[in-house]
């Protein structure tokens, strides 16, 4: 069933909520911030933990993250995912941090490609516990379909998201996440026609991101994905200076579904 998953976005070391699609490995002046916290990482993960919301992911976005990562794994141990930068020379550290799972995706695509070799590696790491996986299949829209977007969302990979690609992958993880890069932080809606793919495509539990404005959009993903999708809102939430989501009406909705 649709669940509301939260989120804790850093970057440079705070928690931020930033337009997705203005991240970039090289030009610094073209991000565009919506909001940065004046509380630290772990204060996020101990409201979650407070409210029972499991399965929150933190996202490392670029360097300097590491640390806030650590100490918001450490204030709820076993209770959320975090990724950013994993590969399988790290992949098992972040789960002795604390991590439930660790979520991966630039490194299963080198050179654009998705290489079956990376992922096996970062199975082997994980001891070939598949529970511990999460892959992230963030993409953008290119000549309309949808395509794995890698490196902050700025390259474009050659792997299309589409019901092949996704059974190609499901037994290897036990989640998908999926952020629509192209409307990532804009509060404009979000993208109906890839929600409703996901609950026609995915067996597995998966989690949207992107567009997300309205406490009505939980039941609007409900309906599209047929209970099959959960979804974070991130730059719309109060807790993350936005106005038109307040965090205790996801709690409450989540209360709702059990």
């Amino acid at each position: 069933m649709t669940r509301f998953r939260p989120c804790i976005d850093l970057h440079a070391g705070s928690v931020k909520q930033i337009v997705g699609g203005t991240l970039s490995t090289t030009a610094a002046d073209t991000l565009k911030t919506n909001f940065t916290s004046s509380h630290p990482a772990a204060y996020y993960a101990e409201l979650y933990k407070k409210h029972g919301l499991a399965g929150a992911h933190v996202i490392m976005l670029g360097p300097g993250n590491d640390e806030a990562a650590r100490e918001a794994l450490s204030a709820w141990r076993g209770g959320m995912q975090v990724g950013g930068g994993i590969t399988e020379k790290n992949a098992a550290e972040w789960i002795q941090r604390g991590a439930e799972k660790i979520i991966i995706t630039s490194y299963l695509f080198p050179s654009s490609t998705f290489s079956p070799d990376h992922l096996n590696a970062v199975l082997a790491a994980l001891g070939n516990d598949k529970s511990k996986l999460v892959i992230d299949l963030s993409c953008r829209r290119k000549d309309d379909k949808w395509f794995v977007a890698t490196n902050k969302w700025q390259t474009i990979t050659d792997f299309e998201l589409n019901q092949a690609s996704i059974s190609l992958l499901e037994p290897n993880c036990s989640e998908f996440l999926i952020h629509a890069a192209d409307v990532e932080g804009l509060q404009r809606g979000i993208d109906h026609e890839l929600v409703s793919k996901l609950g026609e495509w995915c067996r597995i539990p998966v989690t949207y991101a992107g567009g997300g404005r309205s406490i009505d959009d939980l039941e609007l993903v409900k309906r599209l994905s047929g209970g099959k999708v959960n979804l974070t809102i991130g730059s719309a939430l109060d807790i993350f200076g936005g106005e038109g989501v307040r965090f205790e009406d996801c709690v409450a909705w989540n209360k709702e579904q059990e």
